[in-house]
């Protein structure tokens, strides 16, 4: 099995049998590997990718497969990583040959030299730490999407990519789908005129959001190293249940609702209208109470609700708005729809799966296109417009469609940097696009700054309770510098101090 032999393993076997193959002839036509005659700039036909994945379980499965997947057979799993061997069993089983570590930075110290690029797929908290040490190992890097945690990190990572000179992909496939290119194809065309307004939404948060953190704390998983799991984050108690999912819904470990869809819905819109950074960011979120006077708040966790309103100023002078909407708001429903049926499966994908999981409608002031998350079954609005227009295809579709997301990503690495294009580079598309969805994160965050105060009440007398300052205002973004200017509480959430002996993310 190839794809289960190391890099270094395959290279020494060459050499030490090419010399004999000659001989017999068997090896007349044998083309060494890339590493071996020159590295990743040269281009030969047995030119595999080595790739190193961080993160064996759930999403770092499915990326994995989907790698594995290429028909070109040119991707090689060398060295597997996860911190929870409950979540790398089954991938050390599919893998034998990779050589297995707990520790990420163990890998890159011992290993480097034996992989080409590394894919990430873990908690938010830990993105930037590991993608940002594999680029200055000058590997290409495959980064879970959102890139980061924070809009700081963001802006790091995108520096680097550009620094470094490897290939960078976000793991937002649907950035490579069919959707995306005929919806692209409808925006220039004029089929939908001006796009005056966007509106973004998902069932997200599916996992328990807006609680307090809990106070009993069982004993770590023996199979769990939970220092490795923390990674950046502070030292705090192990919960129940918060592996392998639930760490979406603390801000300490993840970005919740926004930070798991944003990038697969808002990013048909930022790509096709190049958004770029929003100006105003206004919105409001669920809040929790217990008793008449005070406001019980939980800041340690997201929302089980918001609603979000990005402000763009358009490179024709002209404005749009983007809503988002999560926890089940939706947008009212539009006129043009016929019947009485669930908006969400008629905007979403026609194989018979709803898309609950996320949709994306454009307002134009000649017509409307809705999709599901990442472009996925684009439909015209009114619904007889599908049947009435034509447009011609007008871009190369990706082969794979989603899949193929990964796959252009491998080919780009083997041709090098700047050599052949991707969907997601971190460069001018994924970095900004994360930057934003963070940046409604720190709306949120900043619901919950709250000041106690006293007064008197006509009523009541002496009472003592809260206000929130961070809420219902409109937030002033400056995009370039990373900072809100009208509000200086909401910059502390830009960036985050990580843990003692985990450093500081900087080129």
């Amino acid at each position: 099995m190839e794809d289960n032999i190391n890099k270094n393993d395959k290279s020494e076997l060459t050499r030490r049998q090419f010399v004999g193959l000659a001989a017999s002839g068997a090896g007349a036509l044998t083309i060494l590997p890339s590493f071996t005659i020159g590295g990743l700039g040269h281009v030969a036909p047995s030119d595999k990718l080595y790739i190193a994945a961080v993160g064996c379980g759930g999403e770092g499965a499915a990326d994995i497969q989907a790698f594995m997947k290429t028909p070109k057979k040119n991707a090689v799993i060398s060295h597997l990583c996860d911190v929870d061997d409950r979540m790398a069993a089954n991938r050390r089983k599919e893998y034998p040959k990779a050589p297995f570590f707990h520790d990420w930075r163990e890998m890159f110290d011992k290993e480097s030299k034996n992989f080409d690029a590394v894919t990430v797929a873990i908690p938010d908290h830990n993105h930037a730490i590991v993608g940002l040490s594999a680029m200055q190992l000058n590997k290409h890097l495959y980064l879970q999407k959102p890139l980061s945690h924070d809009i700081y990190e963001a802006r790091i990572l995108t520096e680097a990519s550009k620094k470094y000179k490897v290939v960078t992909q976000m793991g937002d496939q649907g950035a490579s789908s069919e959707g995306m290119r005929t919806l692209r194809e409808w925006i220039e065309a004029g089929i939908l005129g001006d796009i005056e307004k966007v509106y973004c939404w998902t069932d997200r948060p599916v996992w328990p959001q807006g609680i307090p953190w809990p106070k009993t704390h069982p004993p770590v998983p023996k199979e769990l190293n939970w220092d490795l799991w923390l990674g950046t984050a502070q030292q705090t108690n192990y919960i129940e249940n918060l592996v392998p999912f639930n760490w979406r819904g603390w801000w300490q470990f993840g970005t919740g609702a926004l930070g798991d869809m944003g990038c697969h819905i808002i990013g048909p819109p930022f790509k096709l209208l190049g958004l770029g950074y929003p100006t105003e960011v206004s919105g409001s979120a669920s809040t929790v109470y217990n008793g008449i006077f005070s406001e019980a708040q939980y800041p340690e966790s997201g929302p089980v609700s918001s609603s979000i309103k990005f402000k763009y100023n358009l490179k024709n002078g002209k404005n749009l708005d983007l809503y988002w909407m999560d926890g089940g708001i939706t947008p009212e429903r539009p006129a043009e729809l016929d019947g009485n049926g669930n908006m969400n499966d008629i905007l979403g994908d026609f194989t018979g799966l709803n898309d609950y999981e996320g949709s994306t409608l454009f307002v134009g002031t000649k017509a409307k296109a809705a999709c599901g998350w990442g472009g996925r079954s684009p439909v015209l609005l009114p619904l007889t417009l599908n049947k009435q227009i034509n447009v011609p295809k007008k871009y190369p579709r990706v082969e794979g469609d989603m899949d193929g997301h990964y796959w252009q990503w491998i080919d780009a690495c083997i041709a090098g940097y700047g050599k052949a294009e991707v969907d997601s580079p971190f460069e001018g598309y994924a970095g900004p696009l994360t930057e934003t969805v963070l940046m409604g994160n720190l709306l949120l965050r900043s619901f919950n700054i709250r000041e106690k105060i006293k007064r008197k009440d006509a009523v009541y007398g002496d009472m003592e309770g809260f206000i929130f300052p961070g809420r219902y205002i409109n937030f002033k973004w400056d995009g370039p510098n990373m900072r809100i200017t009208n509000f200086e509480a909401a910059n502390q959430f830009v960036k985050r101090e990580y843990r003692k002996g985990w450093g500081e993310l900087k080129l």
